[in-house]
């Protein structure tokens, strides 16, 4: 009977799921005990690597290096400030799913309602889909650039990726990490040898990690951006909302005695270290991407901030800051290393993107599907807004087609912005409750402070910049009453966030006393 049942579920290709949070490779992960720091440490890597990939993808890169070259070092500190508060969230994201053995998404829904469960779903697979069009312009044009391929059929090879994580999924989650962890350090090398060459001016770049007045300065502008755009800009593109599901559902990879409190305390510090070293290394990319912007480039220099601008700036000498690099420029390595990089990226994020779609689907909705069907449905969704783009300015200037395929992945990043306080505020609160994770395992008073402090800056800030990014879709030239109908269009979606994170906390609230209550009737609390 219950084989029969197995296959009949096997030849559905869409079930029913509600079961452990990526089932197939929860717990697979064996960690000896009674070993060294170091060794037990290595054993714990990985998880860390698959969610730095989300503050260092091409969304990350035009903004890094556009406020470089427009503000000299001055929003180094903004790049510090992120990785700090990205460390943080996704502290409390891997606790959550090591303590609670339930994923974001899947201890959002248990307390809350089906109605909002679908909501929520809906708004992070927008996010989720909003980081797959950066993906697909940064492969594109990385195989655009490399190969000569025409954008067009370079935008569909990137639908084949589906491919390669098909391969994946069959040699082993470990070996996963090492292809992620092996791929950011070619990103990571490529532009230590670029700064390096480029020779900046550390002592400015020490001093650009002190936050000042003018870091969040929005009454003065360089090349039509002020530094509070730039600032926006950063923060949104380092934060991302789907990092938090992707990361408390792998921590739980890893095998452990849930029954001895010790394991779970142990599987908790190392996961913390992985996580903090691995966005470390993520804080250094988008460093050295807004060095290159100031140190590489001569200020101004680049009047395409697009990949392709970048790419041709790489190799045009008299873009460049210094001798060396234009003796090194010539040979085209510069240029040829930033689009290797470009591409790593992208499939970086590729493996990151599905596995985080797979999570949201079956946590908040309790639907599976296979792997590459769901890989091939998110990247042919995402890949239409691209192809649309790439055939409504065949017909222009180069610089026309660049700067709209530009437009386009920063526009997409303003759902980012929608999804991100509703990932941040249901992970504070479930962490910090007693209920849901016990007296020893809830946040501590200093992260209590900490990540509330974070929860209601960046919802503020997101907020805050919204007027400007929905201005952003009306193009460069903006009238006044466009300027005017951007502005109600942000303050009805300002009023809709609001009231959604309401409903949310209302929700989570009442779930909790639910489970309290529930807890003290059997006498487990």
């Amino acid at each position: 009977m219950e084989n029969s049942q197995a296959k009949k579920k096997k030849q559905h290709l869409i079930h029913y799921a509600n079961g452990k949070s990526l089932e197939e490779i929860n717990g697979t992960v064996e960690v000896p005990k009674g070993k060294g720091f170091w060794k037990t440490l290595f054993m714990y890597s990985g998880p860390g690597a698959l969610v730095a990939v989300g503050y260092m993808d091409p969304g990350n890169w035009s903004t890094s290096i556009t406020g470089g070259q427009n503000f000299q070092y001055l929003l180094m500190s903004v790049i510090l400030m992120s990785s700090l508060i990205a460390m943080l969230l996704q502290y409390m994201a891997a606790k959550l799913g090591i303590v609670s053995q339930m994923d974001l998404a899947q201890a959002i829904r248990a307390r809350t309602s089906k109605s909002l469960g679908i909501v929520l779903w809906i708004l992070t697979e927008l996010a989720i889909m909003a980081t797959d069009i950066a993906e697909v312009i940064g492969a594109a044009i990385a195989l655009y650039l490399l190969f000569n391929i025409p954008l067009v059929i370079a935008v569909f090879i990137t639908v084949f990726d589906v491919l390669l994580l098909l391969l994946l999924t069959k040699v082993g989650f470990r070996k996963i990490e090492a292809i992620v962890v092996c791929l950011i350090l070619v990103i990571l090398l490529v532009f230590v040898y670029q700064v390096a060459l480029s020779d900046p001016n550390w002592g400015a770049v020490v001093a650009g990690l002190v936050p000042t007045t003018k870091t969040f300065d929005g009454s003065h502008s360089v090349n039509g951006m002020t530094a509070l755009q730039g600032s926006l800009g950063i923060i949104g593109a380092t934060v991302m909302p789907h990092n938090l599901y992707l990361h408390s559902a792998i921590s739980q990879t890893r095998k452990i005695d849930h029954d001895d409190e010790e394991d779970v305390a142990r599987t908790v510090k190392f996961s913390a270290w992985d996580s903090n070293i691995q966005l470390t290394a993520a804080f250094f990319v988008n460093s050295l991407l807004l060095i290159m912007g100031v140190a590489v480039f001569k200020t101004g220099a680049v009047k395409d901030p697009s990949f392709f601008g970048l790419f041709q700036a790489l190799s045009d000498t008299s873009t460049l800051s210094n001798g060396v690099l234009i003796g090194v420029a010539k040979s085209g390595i510069l240029s040829v290393l930033f689009a290797v990089a470009l591409l790593a990226s992208g499939q970086n994020s590729t493996i990151t993107g599905t596995l985080t779609g797979q999570v949201i689907m079956e946590g908040f909705v309790h639907m599976k599907m296979p792997i590459w069907l769901r890989r091939l449905i998110t990247r042919l969704i995402s890949v239409i807004p691209v192809l649309i783009c790439v055939m409504m300015t065949s017909g222009k200037s180069a610089i026309d087609e660049h700067t709209a395929l530009n437009d386009l992945m920063n526009n997409s990043q303003v759902f980012l912005a929608f999804a991100l306080p509703f990932s941040m505020l249901p992970l504070l609160m479930m962490t910090n409750s007693k209920v849901e994770m016990g007296e020893r395992f809830k946040n501590s008073l200093w992260v209590k402070v900490l990540g509330w402090l974070s929860v209601i800056g960046l919802t503020f800030l997101n907020m805050e910049g919204l007027p400007d990014a929905v201005a952003g879709f009306f193009g460069d030239n903006i009238t006044a009453a466009q300027t005017n109908t951007a502005n109600i269009i942000a303050y009805i979606l300002i009023a809709a966030v609001m009231a959604l994170l309401v409903w949310t906390t209302v929700e989570l609230y009442r779930g909790n006393k639910r489970y309290e209550a529930k807890l003290e009737q059997d006498g487990t609390l």
